[in-house]
Protein backbone atom coordinates (compact mmCIF):
# COMPACT_ATOMS: atom_id res chain seq x y z
CA UNK A 1 0.00 0.00 0.00
CA UNK A 2 1.07 3.72 -1.03
CA UNK A 3 2.32 5.63 1.95
CA UNK A 4 0.23 8.83 1.82
CA UNK A 5 1.90 10.78 5.13
CA UNK A 6 5.11 9.95 6.47
CA UNK A 7 6.22 12.08 9.42
CA UNK A 8 9.64 12.50 9.65
CA UNK A 9 12.01 13.14 13.19
CA UNK A 10 9.45 16.12 13.52
CA UNK A 11 10.07 18.74 16.02
CA UNK A 12 7.53 21.14 17.55
CA UNK A 13 7.85 23.25 20.62
CA UNK A 14 5.31 26.14 22.11
CA UNK A 15 7.08 27.91 25.05
CA UNK A 16 8.49 25.73 27.04
CA UNK A 17 6.14 23.29 25.80
CA UNK A 18 7.44 20.25 23.97
CA UNK A 19 4.62 18.83 21.52
CA UNK A 20 7.21 16.82 18.98
CA UNK A 21 10.49 15.37 19.76
CA UNK A 22 11.77 13.63 16.79
CA UNK A 23 8.67 12.22 16.64
CA UNK A 24 8.27 9.54 13.44
CA UNK A 25 4.81 7.97 11.89
CA UNK A 26 3.23 6.59 8.60
CA UNK A 27 0.11 6.74 7.41
CA UNK A 28 -0.71 4.19 4.74
CA UNK A 29 -3.03 4.04 1.88
CA UNK A 30 -6.63 2.76 3.77
CA UNK A 31 -6.05 3.02 6.97
CA UNK A 32 -8.14 3.75 9.71
CA UNK A 33 -6.40 4.92 12.37
CA UNK A 34 -7.35 6.50 16.01
CA UNK A 35 -5.33 9.38 16.91
CA UNK A 36 -4.81 9.51 21.34
CA UNK A 37 -2.97 11.01 23.67
CA UNK A 38 -2.88 13.13 26.64
CA UNK A 39 -4.81 16.27 26.82
CA UNK A 40 -2.46 18.94 25.63
CA UNK A 41 0.13 16.50 23.67
CA UNK A 42 0.15 17.99 20.41
CA UNK A 43 -2.68 15.96 18.59
CA UNK A 44 -4.66 18.82 17.00
CA UNK A 45 -1.26 20.64 16.46
CA UNK A 46 0.13 17.67 14.27
CA UNK A 47 -3.14 17.68 12.62
CA UNK A 48 -3.46 21.22 11.71
CA UNK A 49 1.01 20.49 10.59
CA UNK A 50 -0.70 18.10 8.07
CA UNK A 51 -3.18 20.35 6.81
CA UNK A 52 -0.18 23.14 6.26
CA UNK A 53 -1.58 25.46 8.84
CA UNK A 54 0.96 25.17 10.73
CA UNK A 55 5.15 24.73 10.55
CA UNK A 56 7.11 22.11 12.27
CA UNK A 57 10.57 23.64 14.13
CA UNK A 58 12.62 21.01 12.59
CA UNK A 59 12.18 17.84 10.57
CA UNK A 60 9.35 17.18 7.75
CA UNK A 61 5.93 15.83 6.63
CA UNK A 62 6.03 14.17 3.24
CA UNK A 63 2.75 13.56 1.84
CA UNK A 64 2.20 11.24 -1.19
CA UNK A 65 1.29 13.03 -4.99
CA UNK A 66 -1.73 11.59 -5.38
CA UNK A 67 -2.78 12.46 -1.44
CA UNK A 68 -6.22 13.94 -1.19
CA UNK A 69 -7.46 15.07 2.57
CA UNK A 70 -11.07 15.55 3.97
CA UNK A 71 -11.11 17.57 6.51
CA UNK A 72 -14.02 17.60 9.09
CA UNK A 73 -14.02 21.26 10.31
CA UNK A 74 -15.37 22.20 13.65
CA UNK A 75 -16.34 25.37 12.75
CA UNK A 76 -19.94 26.10 10.49
CA UNK A 77 -18.37 27.04 6.70
CA UNK A 78 -21.87 28.19 5.78
CA UNK A 79 -23.22 31.25 4.64
CA UNK A 80 -26.47 33.13 6.26
CA UNK A 81 -29.36 31.49 4.47
CA UNK A 82 -27.11 29.37 2.35
CA UNK A 83 -29.46 26.09 1.41
CA UNK A 84 -26.80 22.38 2.11
CA UNK A 85 -27.81 22.09 -1.92
CA UNK A 86 -25.79 25.97 -2.41
CA UNK A 87 -22.87 24.83 -0.05
CA UNK A 88 -22.65 21.99 -1.20
CA UNK A 89 -22.04 23.85 -5.20
CA UNK A 90 -20.18 26.13 -3.85
CA UNK A 91 -17.61 23.89 -1.65
CA UNK A 92 -16.89 21.17 -3.86
CA UNK A 93 -17.72 23.27 -6.99
CA UNK A 94 -19.88 20.11 -8.71
CA UNK A 95 -22.93 19.83 -10.20
CA UNK A 96 -26.40 20.31 -8.28
CA UNK A 97 -27.07 16.58 -9.30
CA UNK A 98 -23.96 15.08 -7.69
CA UNK A 99 -24.37 17.38 -4.56
CA UNK A 100 -27.86 16.01 -4.44
CA UNK A 101 -27.19 12.44 -5.17
CA UNK A 102 -24.13 12.75 -2.25
CA UNK A 103 -26.38 14.12 0.02
CA UNK A 104 -29.16 11.57 -0.33
CA UNK A 105 -26.43 8.90 1.28
CA UNK A 106 -26.84 11.10 4.09
CA UNK A 107 -30.89 11.50 4.15
CA UNK A 108 -30.35 15.20 3.38
CA UNK A 109 -33.49 15.75 0.85
CA UNK A 110 -36.74 17.74 1.12
CA UNK A 111 -36.57 20.77 3.66
CA UNK A 112 -33.00 19.13 5.04
CA UNK A 113 -31.26 19.93 1.55
CA UNK A 114 -33.23 22.67 0.24
CA UNK A 115 -34.14 25.14 2.89
CA UNK A 116 -31.28 27.24 5.58
CA UNK A 117 -28.62 25.08 6.25
CA UNK A 118 -28.48 27.15 9.55
CA UNK A 119 -32.22 25.96 10.48
CA UNK A 120 -30.43 22.57 10.86
CA UNK A 121 -29.27 21.03 14.22
CA UNK A 122 -25.51 20.34 15.04
CA UNK A 123 -25.87 16.59 14.19
CA UNK A 124 -27.48 17.24 10.94
CA UNK A 125 -24.92 20.44 9.89
CA UNK A 126 -22.55 17.38 10.74
CA UNK A 127 -23.43 15.29 7.60
CA UNK A 128 -23.69 18.12 5.13
CA UNK A 129 -20.14 18.58 5.84
CA UNK A 130 -19.45 14.96 5.91
CA UNK A 131 -21.35 14.69 2.20
CA UNK A 132 -19.03 18.18 1.15
CA UNK A 133 -15.88 15.55 2.12
CA UNK A 134 -17.16 13.34 -0.22
CA UNK A 135 -17.76 15.65 -2.60
CA UNK A 136 -13.97 16.18 -2.82
CA UNK A 137 -13.10 12.50 -3.66
CA UNK A 138 -10.66 12.28 -0.71
CA UNK A 139 -8.71 9.37 0.54
CA UNK A 140 -7.64 10.10 3.85
CA UNK A 141 -10.18 11.86 6.14
CA UNK A 142 -8.94 13.62 9.01
CA UNK A 143 -11.65 14.30 12.28
CA UNK A 144 -10.82 16.18 15.06
CA UNK A 145 -13.55 15.21 17.90
CA UNK A 146 -16.07 14.56 15.73
CA UNK A 147 -18.28 13.17 18.10
CA UNK A 148 -18.28 16.03 20.31
CA UNK A 149 -21.94 16.93 21.44
CA UNK A 150 -23.62 14.42 18.74
CA UNK A 151 -26.33 12.19 20.74
CA UNK A 152 -26.21 8.53 20.30
CA UNK A 153 -28.13 8.26 17.15
CA UNK A 154 -25.73 11.09 15.00
CA UNK A 155 -22.75 8.67 16.69
CA UNK A 156 -24.08 5.66 15.01
CA UNK A 157 -24.90 7.46 12.11
CA UNK A 158 -21.43 8.60 11.83
CA UNK A 159 -19.89 5.73 12.82
CA UNK A 160 -21.67 3.88 10.00
CA UNK A 161 -20.23 6.16 7.41
CA UNK A 162 -16.69 5.50 8.21
CA UNK A 163 -16.92 2.29 8.26
CA UNK A 164 -18.10 2.61 4.86
CA UNK A 165 -15.88 4.73 3.64
CA UNK A 166 -13.26 3.20 1.31
CA UNK A 167 -10.45 5.63 1.74
CA UNK A 168 -8.57 6.47 5.09
CA UNK A 169 -9.30 8.04 8.24
CA UNK A 170 -7.46 9.31 10.97
CA UNK A 171 -9.32 10.46 14.34
CA UNK A 172 -8.65 12.03 17.08
CA UNK A 173 -11.05 11.05 20.33
CA UNK A 174 -11.57 10.52 23.69
CA UNK A 175 -14.53 8.21 22.51
CA UNK A 176 -13.31 4.71 23.00
CA UNK A 177 -16.49 2.83 21.75
CA UNK A 178 -16.57 5.21 18.53
CA UNK A 179 -12.83 4.65 18.46
CA UNK A 180 -13.45 0.69 18.66
CA UNK A 181 -15.88 0.54 16.40
CA UNK A 182 -14.19 2.70 13.01
CA UNK A 183 -10.50 2.48 13.52
CA UNK A 184 -8.09 -1.12 12.98
CA UNK A 185 -4.70 0.87 14.60
CA UNK A 186 -4.02 3.72 17.42
CA UNK A 187 -1.53 6.51 16.77
CA UNK A 188 -0.35 7.50 20.02
CA UNK A 189 1.56 10.81 20.90
CA UNK A 190 3.16 10.77 24.45
CA UNK A 191 6.39 12.78 25.04
CA UNK A 192 6.37 13.94 21.54
CA UNK A 193 7.18 10.71 20.59
CA UNK A 194 4.58 9.05 18.16
CA UNK A 195 3.75 5.10 18.60
CA UNK A 196 2.24 3.34 15.45
CA UNK A 197 -0.16 0.38 17.08
CA UNK A 198 -0.91 -2.24 14.87
CA UNK A 199 -4.60 -2.92 16.87
CA UNK A 200 -7.62 -1.34 18.41
CA UNK A 201 -7.72 0.68 21.27
CA UNK A 202 -8.67 -1.76 23.61
CA UNK A 203 -5.21 -3.53 22.62
CA UNK A 204 -3.27 -0.76 22.45
CA UNK A 205 -4.38 0.03 25.89
CA UNK A 206 -3.32 -3.66 27.34
CA UNK A 207 -0.06 -3.74 25.13
CA UNK A 208 1.33 -0.48 26.74
CA UNK A 209 0.03 -1.03 30.95
CA UNK A 210 1.73 -4.48 30.20
CA UNK A 211 4.92 -2.39 28.48
CA UNK A 212 4.93 0.10 31.82
CA UNK A 213 4.80 -2.84 34.29
CA UNK A 214 7.83 -4.84 32.33
CA UNK A 215 9.96 -1.14 32.05
CA UNK A 216 8.46 -1.00 35.75
CA UNK A 217 10.41 -4.27 36.69
CA UNK A 218 13.52 -3.73 34.65
CA UNK A 219 14.18 -0.18 36.46
CA UNK A 220 13.64 -1.84 39.84
CA UNK A 221 16.63 -4.61 38.87
CA UNK A 222 18.94 -1.88 37.42
CA UNK A 223 18.00 0.19 40.51
CA UNK A 224 18.92 -2.60 42.99
CA UNK A 225 22.11 -3.31 40.82
CA UNK A 226 23.58 0.56 41.19
CA UNK A 227 22.88 0.36 44.58
CA UNK A 228 25.22 -3.04 44.72
CA UNK A 229 27.93 -1.64 42.45
CA UNK A 230 27.56 2.05 44.63
CA UNK A 231 28.13 0.13 47.42
CA UNK A 232 31.12 -1.91 46.40
CA UNK A 233 32.93 1.25 45.03
CA UNK A 234 32.32 3.23 48.10
CA UNK A 235 33.61 0.27 50.13
CA UNK A 236 37.19 -0.33 47.94
CA UNK A 237 38.17 2.53 45.77
CA UNK A 238 40.89 3.40 48.50
CA UNK A 239 42.14 0.54 49.20
CA UNK A 240 45.19 -0.17 46.78
CA UNK A 241 44.67 -3.76 46.15
CA UNK A 242 41.13 -3.28 45.27
CA UNK A 243 40.88 0.41 43.47
CA UNK A 244 41.40 -1.02 40.05
CA UNK A 245 37.66 -3.68 40.58
CA UNK A 246 35.91 -0.34 41.82
CA UNK A 247 37.29 1.76 38.70
CA UNK A 248 35.78 -1.28 36.46
CA UNK A 249 32.61 -1.21 39.18
CA UNK A 250 32.70 2.18 38.42
CA UNK A 251 32.54 1.76 34.43
CA UNK A 252 29.76 -1.05 34.93
CA UNK A 253 27.62 1.57 36.93
CA UNK A 254 28.23 4.32 34.10
CA UNK A 255 26.65 1.84 31.79
CA UNK A 256 23.24 0.98 34.12
CA UNK A 257 20.86 3.28 33.04
CA UNK A 258 17.10 2.91 33.89
CA UNK A 259 14.54 3.02 31.02
CA UNK A 260 11.94 6.35 30.50
CA UNK A 261 8.78 4.95 31.37
CA UNK A 262 6.80 6.82 28.27
CA UNK A 263 3.21 5.53 29.48
CA UNK A 264 3.43 6.30 33.24
CA UNK A 265 1.96 9.45 33.44
CA UNK A 266 -1.20 7.61 32.38
CA UNK A 267 -1.80 6.17 35.42
CA UNK A 268 -4.38 8.38 36.31
CA UNK A 269 -5.32 8.36 40.46
CA UNK A 270 -9.08 9.23 40.76
CA UNK A 271 -11.07 7.98 44.12
CA UNK A 272 -15.09 9.05 44.75
CA UNK A 273 -16.41 9.74 47.80
CA UNK A 274 -16.15 7.33 50.50
CA UNK A 275 -18.91 6.87 52.26
CA UNK A 276 -20.99 3.52 53.66
CA UNK A 277 -23.16 1.84 51.11
CA UNK A 278 -26.96 1.71 52.13
CA UNK A 279 -30.21 0.34 51.08
CA UNK A 280 -33.65 1.29 50.00
CA UNK A 281 -35.30 3.95 47.66
CA UNK A 282 -33.03 7.24 47.30
CA UNK A 283 -35.39 8.81 44.87
CA UNK A 284 -38.62 8.61 44.11
CA UNK A 285 -41.28 11.15 41.95
CA UNK A 286 -44.81 10.38 41.25
CA UNK A 287 -46.41 12.29 38.19
CA UNK A 288 -43.26 14.91 37.80
CA UNK A 289 -43.90 17.80 35.66
CA UNK A 290 -40.72 19.41 34.63
CA UNK A 291 -40.10 22.70 32.35
CA UNK A 292 -40.32 26.10 32.07
CA UNK A 293 -42.44 28.50 34.34
CA UNK A 294 -44.67 29.21 30.11
CA UNK A 295 -43.77 25.58 29.08
CA UNK A 296 -43.37 22.12 30.18
CA UNK A 297 -40.51 19.36 28.78
CA UNK A 298 -41.59 16.17 30.00
CA UNK A 299 -44.84 15.47 32.14
CA UNK A 300 -45.92 12.36 33.93
CA UNK A 301 -42.51 10.76 35.41
CA UNK A 302 -43.02 8.18 38.03
CA UNK A 303 -39.53 6.62 38.26
CA UNK A 304 -37.62 5.33 41.38
CA UNK A 305 -33.51 4.91 41.73
CA UNK A 306 -32.38 2.92 44.34
CA UNK A 307 -29.17 3.24 46.57
CA UNK A 308 -26.40 1.88 45.03
CA UNK A 309 -27.62 2.50 41.39
CA UNK A 310 -25.63 4.55 38.95
CA UNK A 311 -28.35 5.27 36.73
CA UNK A 312 -27.83 6.70 33.39
CA UNK A 313 -30.29 9.39 31.46
CA UNK A 314 -30.68 8.37 28.04
CA UNK A 315 -32.35 10.08 24.99
CA UNK A 316 -31.91 11.99 21.54
CA UNK A 317 -30.58 15.33 22.31
CA UNK A 318 -33.37 18.38 23.08
CA UNK A 319 -35.49 15.46 24.72
CA UNK A 320 -34.86 17.21 27.91
CA UNK A 321 -32.13 15.08 29.94
CA UNK A 322 -30.33 18.48 31.83
CA UNK A 323 -33.72 19.66 32.15
CA UNK A 324 -34.84 16.71 34.34
CA UNK A 325 -31.44 16.79 35.97
CA UNK A 326 -31.54 20.14 37.09
CA UNK A 327 -34.87 19.72 37.99
CA UNK A 328 -34.06 16.39 40.20
CA UNK A 329 -31.32 18.21 42.33
CA UNK A 330 -33.85 21.94 42.92
CA UNK A 331 -31.35 23.88 40.72
CA UNK A 332 -34.79 24.44 38.49
CA UNK A 333 -38.35 24.72 40.00
CA UNK A 334 -40.75 21.88 38.92
CA UNK A 335 -44.21 22.63 37.72
CA UNK A 336 -46.10 19.57 39.04
CA UNK A 337 -46.15 15.91 41.10
CA UNK A 338 -43.75 14.57 43.68
CA UNK A 339 -40.37 14.58 43.86
CA UNK A 340 -38.96 13.29 47.48
CA UNK A 341 -35.07 12.35 48.21
CA UNK A 342 -34.57 9.38 50.69
CA UNK A 343 -33.44 10.51 54.25
CA UNK A 344 -29.44 11.83 54.45
CA UNK A 345 -29.15 12.03 51.13
CA UNK A 346 -25.97 14.88 50.24
CA UNK A 347 -26.44 15.68 46.96
CA UNK A 348 -23.14 16.68 44.68
CA UNK A 349 -23.09 18.16 41.11
CA UNK A 350 -21.35 18.80 38.76
CA UNK A 351 -22.83 20.42 35.44
CA UNK A 352 -21.72 22.46 32.70
CA UNK A 353 -20.52 26.62 34.09
CA UNK A 354 -20.92 25.76 38.25
CA UNK A 355 -18.03 26.68 37.83
CA UNK A 356 -18.57 30.55 37.45
CA UNK A 357 -18.95 30.56 41.19
CA UNK A 358 -15.46 29.18 42.19
CA UNK A 359 -14.00 31.80 44.40
CA UNK A 360 -11.46 33.57 42.64
CA UNK A 361 -8.90 34.66 45.28
CA UNK A 362 -8.17 31.38 46.45
CA UNK A 363 -5.64 28.76 44.60
CA UNK A 364 -6.24 25.60 43.20
CA UNK A 365 -4.78 23.59 46.06
CA UNK A 366 -6.31 25.82 48.59
CA UNK A 367 -9.71 25.23 47.12
CA UNK A 368 -9.30 21.33 47.13
CA UNK A 369 -8.08 21.55 50.66
CA UNK A 370 -11.36 22.73 51.33
CA UNK A 371 -13.31 20.92 49.31
CA UNK A 372 -11.84 17.78 50.56
CA UNK A 373 -13.76 15.41 53.62
CA UNK A 374 -12.14 15.53 57.14
CA UNK A 375 -9.12 13.30 57.35
CA UNK A 376 -8.50 13.14 53.70
CA UNK A 377 -4.44 13.82 53.48
CA UNK A 378 -2.54 16.15 51.47
CA UNK A 379 -0.83 13.10 49.27
CA UNK A 380 -4.67 12.30 48.13
CA UNK A 381 -5.47 15.75 47.28
CA UNK A 382 -2.19 16.30 44.90
CA UNK A 383 -2.56 12.82 43.43
CA UNK A 384 -6.52 13.51 42.03
CA UNK A 385 -5.34 17.30 41.60
CA UNK A 386 -2.21 16.16 38.99
CA UNK A 387 -4.94 13.40 37.50
CA UNK A 388 -6.89 16.31 36.31
CA UNK A 389 -4.27 17.60 34.60
CA UNK A 390 -3.39 20.08 38.20
CA UNK A 391 0.38 19.13 38.70
CA UNK A 392 3.33 20.86 40.16
CA UNK A 393 2.95 24.68 39.86
CA UNK A 394 -0.57 24.46 38.60
CA UNK A 395 -1.51 23.81 41.76
CA UNK A 396 -0.45 27.45 43.23
CA UNK A 397 -2.23 28.60 40.21
CA UNK A 398 -4.95 31.24 41.47
CA UNK A 399 -8.99 30.38 40.35
CA UNK A 400 -8.68 33.64 38.77
CA UNK A 401 -6.69 33.00 36.15
CA UNK A 402 -8.04 29.47 35.26
CA UNK A 403 -9.44 28.84 32.56
CA UNK A 404 -13.51 27.72 31.74
CA UNK A 405 -11.85 24.25 30.59
CA UNK A 406 -9.32 23.77 33.84
CA UNK A 407 -12.09 25.57 36.17
CA UNK A 408 -14.51 22.77 35.18
CA UNK A 409 -11.92 20.10 36.11
CA UNK A 410 -11.59 21.91 39.03
CA UNK A 411 -15.28 21.62 39.98
CA UNK A 412 -14.92 17.64 38.98
CA UNK A 413 -11.54 17.56 41.84
CA UNK A 414 -13.66 19.34 44.36
CA UNK A 415 -16.78 16.94 43.86
CA UNK A 416 -14.68 13.60 44.44
CA UNK A 417 -12.67 14.85 47.48
CA UNK A 418 -15.78 16.03 49.06
CA UNK A 419 -18.28 13.60 51.16
CA UNK A 420 -21.32 13.30 49.28
CA UNK A 421 -23.44 10.10 49.13
CA UNK A 422 -25.37 10.70 45.88
CA UNK A 423 -23.46 12.28 42.58
CA UNK A 424 -25.37 13.70 40.07
CA UNK A 425 -22.73 14.40 37.14
CA UNK A 426 -23.84 16.07 34.15
CA UNK A 427 -21.22 15.28 31.46
CA UNK A 428 -18.50 14.49 33.67
CA UNK A 429 -16.09 13.36 30.58
CA UNK A 430 -16.03 16.74 28.97
CA UNK A 431 -12.43 18.10 29.33
CA UNK A 432 -10.72 14.71 30.40
CA UNK A 433 -8.89 12.73 27.87
CA UNK A 434 -9.13 8.85 27.12
CA UNK A 435 -7.01 7.67 30.04
CA UNK A 436 -8.53 9.97 32.95
CA UNK A 437 -12.39 9.39 31.47
CA UNK A 438 -11.30 5.79 32.35
CA UNK A 439 -10.05 6.30 35.38
CA UNK A 440 -13.37 8.15 36.47
CA UNK A 441 -15.52 5.32 35.15
CA UNK A 442 -13.25 3.21 37.86
CA UNK A 443 -13.44 5.48 40.68
CA UNK A 444 -17.34 5.15 40.16
CA UNK A 445 -17.56 1.85 39.70
CA UNK A 446 -16.17 1.67 43.15
CA UNK A 447 -18.08 4.25 44.67
CA UNK A 448 -20.70 2.78 47.52
CA UNK A 449 -22.88 6.01 46.57
CA UNK A 450 -25.65 6.38 44.21
CA UNK A 451 -24.78 8.37 40.72
CA UNK A 452 -27.29 10.06 38.43
CA UNK A 453 -25.66 11.05 35.03
CA UNK A 454 -25.62 12.01 31.20
CA UNK A 455 -22.95 11.24 28.81
CA UNK A 456 -22.42 10.93 25.23
CA UNK A 457 -19.30 8.73 25.92
CA UNK A 458 -20.79 5.24 25.22
CA UNK A 459 -17.93 3.47 26.21
CA UNK A 460 -18.11 5.28 29.48
CA UNK A 461 -22.18 4.55 29.61
CA UNK A 462 -21.33 1.21 29.23
CA UNK A 463 -18.63 0.65 32.42
CA UNK A 464 -20.77 2.63 34.75
CA UNK A 465 -24.64 2.67 34.04
CA UNK A 466 -26.21 0.07 35.89
CA UNK A 467 -30.15 1.04 34.65
CA UNK A 468 -31.21 3.38 32.22
CA UNK A 469 -33.73 6.34 32.18
CA UNK A 470 -34.81 7.36 28.99
CA UNK A 471 -36.14 10.92 28.31
CA UNK A 472 -38.19 10.51 25.08
CA UNK A 473 -41.70 12.27 23.68
CA UNK A 474 -42.17 13.97 26.53
CA UNK A 475 -41.53 12.01 29.48
CA UNK A 476 -39.31 10.03 31.25
CA UNK A 477 -39.28 6.31 32.43
CA UNK A 478 -37.34 3.51 33.58
CA UNK A 479 -35.95 1.59 30.68
CA UNK A 480 -36.51 -2.12 31.14
CA UNK A 481 -33.00 -3.09 30.14
CA UNK A 482 -29.12 -2.17 30.73
CA UNK A 483 -27.28 0.33 28.86
CA UNK A 484 -26.11 -2.18 25.83
CA UNK A 485 -30.13 -3.63 24.93
CA UNK A 486 -30.91 0.44 24.64
CA UNK A 487 -27.97 0.75 22.69
CA UNK A 488 -29.07 -2.34 20.39
CA UNK A 489 -32.50 -0.59 20.07
CA UNK A 490 -31.13 2.40 18.84
CA UNK A 491 -29.46 0.74 16.18
CA UNK A 492 -32.49 -1.72 15.03
CA UNK A 493 -34.51 1.79 15.16
CA UNK A 494 -31.74 3.43 12.67
CA UNK A 495 -31.63 0.66 10.30
CA UNK A 496 -35.67 0.01 10.31
CA UNK A 497 -36.00 3.92 10.08
CA UNK A 498 -38.72 4.22 12.27
CA UNK A 499 -38.52 7.53 13.33
CA UNK A 500 -38.53 11.02 11.05
CA UNK A 501 -35.51 12.75 10.64
CA UNK A 502 -35.19 14.99 13.21
CA UNK A 503 -35.88 19.18 12.86
CA UNK A 504 -33.57 21.70 14.79
CA UNK A 505 -34.89 21.96 18.73
CA UNK A 506 -34.42 23.51 22.16
CA UNK A 507 -30.37 23.98 23.38
CA UNK A 508 -29.12 23.37 19.55
CA UNK A 509 -29.84 19.97 19.72
CA UNK A 510 -32.87 17.35 18.23
CA UNK A 511 -36.12 17.00 19.19
CA UNK A 512 -37.85 14.04 17.38
CA UNK A 513 -41.22 14.01 16.15
CA UNK A 514 -42.95 10.77 15.69
CA UNK A 515 -45.26 12.08 13.26
CA UNK A 516 -45.14 10.94 9.76
CA UNK A 517 -44.54 13.49 7.48
CA UNK A 518 -47.26 13.36 5.40
CA UNK A 519 -48.98 14.96 8.70
CA UNK A 520 -46.35 17.77 8.91
CA UNK A 521 -47.61 19.04 5.26
CA UNK A 522 -51.46 18.99 6.30
CA UNK A 523 -50.70 21.66 8.71
CA UNK A 524 -52.35 25.10 7.44
CA UNK A 525 -50.20 27.94 5.80
CA UNK A 526 -50.50 30.10 9.43
CA UNK A 527 -48.71 27.34 11.51
CA UNK A 528 -45.92 26.60 8.55
CA UNK A 529 -45.21 30.42 8.65
CA UNK A 530 -44.98 30.06 12.65
CA UNK A 531 -42.99 26.96 12.46
CA UNK A 532 -40.50 28.47 9.93
CA UNK A 533 -40.54 31.57 12.14
CA UNK A 534 -39.49 29.66 15.52
CA UNK A 535 -37.09 27.41 13.68
CA UNK A 536 -35.30 30.52 12.30
CA UNK A 537 -35.33 31.73 16.21
CA UNK A 538 -33.76 28.32 17.14
CA UNK A 539 -30.98 28.86 15.01
CA UNK A 540 -30.49 32.00 15.80
CA UNK A 541 -30.56 31.00 19.51
CA UNK A 542 -28.19 28.27 19.09
CA UNK A 543 -25.94 29.94 17.43
CA UNK A 544 -25.63 32.92 20.19
CA UNK A 545 -25.59 29.85 22.70
CA UNK A 546 -22.55 28.21 20.81
CA UNK A 547 -20.76 31.42 20.85
CA UNK A 548 -21.51 31.92 24.56
CA UNK A 549 -20.08 28.35 25.26
CA UNK A 550 -16.60 29.19 23.47
CA UNK A 551 -15.98 32.36 25.19
CA UNK A 552 -17.12 30.83 28.58
CA UNK A 553 -14.07 27.97 28.18
CA UNK A 554 -11.87 30.19 27.42
CA UNK A 555 -12.41 33.53 29.41
CA UNK A 556 -10.25 34.06 32.73
CA UNK A 557 -12.08 37.32 34.32
CA UNK A 558 -14.57 36.43 36.85
CA UNK A 559 -17.25 39.24 35.86
CA UNK A 560 -17.10 38.79 32.10
CA UNK A 561 -17.68 34.79 33.37
CA UNK A 562 -20.88 35.84 35.40
CA UNK A 563 -22.05 37.83 32.77
CA UNK A 564 -21.70 35.71 29.87
CA UNK A 565 -23.08 32.66 32.01
CA UNK A 566 -26.12 35.03 32.81
CA UNK A 567 -26.79 35.21 29.20
CA UNK A 568 -26.08 31.69 28.63
CA UNK A 569 -28.93 30.77 30.79
CA UNK A 570 -31.37 33.24 29.37
CA UNK A 571 -30.63 31.92 25.99
CA UNK A 572 -31.15 27.98 26.83
CA UNK A 573 -33.90 28.86 28.50
CA UNK A 574 -34.93 30.63 25.25
CA UNK A 575 -34.73 27.77 23.36
CA UNK A 576 -36.43 25.59 25.85
CA UNK A 577 -39.82 27.51 25.46
CA UNK A 578 -39.18 27.77 21.47
CA UNK A 579 -38.90 24.18 21.35
CA UNK A 580 -41.99 23.50 23.10
CA UNK A 581 -43.50 25.89 20.76
CA UNK A 582 -42.40 23.95 17.79
CA UNK A 583 -43.92 20.52 19.14
CA UNK A 584 -46.97 22.15 20.05
CA UNK A 585 -46.94 23.83 16.25
CA UNK A 586 -46.10 19.99 14.86
CA UNK A 587 -48.40 18.08 16.76
CA UNK A 588 -51.05 20.17 15.05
Amino acid sequence: MAVLIQIQNAHKNYGDQVLLDGADASIVEGAKVGFVGRNGAGKSTLLRIILGEEELDAGRVVTHPRLRIGYLRQHDPFLPEESALDFLERDSGQAEWKCGEVAGRFELKGDYLLGPVSNLSGGWQTRVKLAALLLHDPNLLLLDEPTNFLDLRTQILLGNFLRSFKGGVLVVSHDRAFLKETCDQTLDLTRGKLTLYPGKIAQFLEYQAERVEHDLRVNQAITTKQKQLQRFIAKNRAGANTASQARSKQKQLDRLQTTEIAGLERTACIRAPRVSPRQGTVLRTNGLTIGYPDHQVAKDISIEIEHGQRAAIVGDNGQGKTTLLRSLVGSLDRLGGELKWGHASEVGTYAQHVYTTLPESKTVLEYLEYQAMPGTTNQDILALAGALLFRDSHVRKKISVLSGGERARLCMAGLLLGDYNILVLDEPGNHLDVETVEALAQALLEYKGTVLFTSHDRHFMSRVATNIIEVRDGCARNYMGNYEAYLYSMNQEIEQGERVAPQKGAEGKDPVSAQPVKAVQKLNRKQQREIKKVEQKIASLETEKKRLNKQLLETTDASEALKLHARFTEVTDELGRFEERWLQLTEG
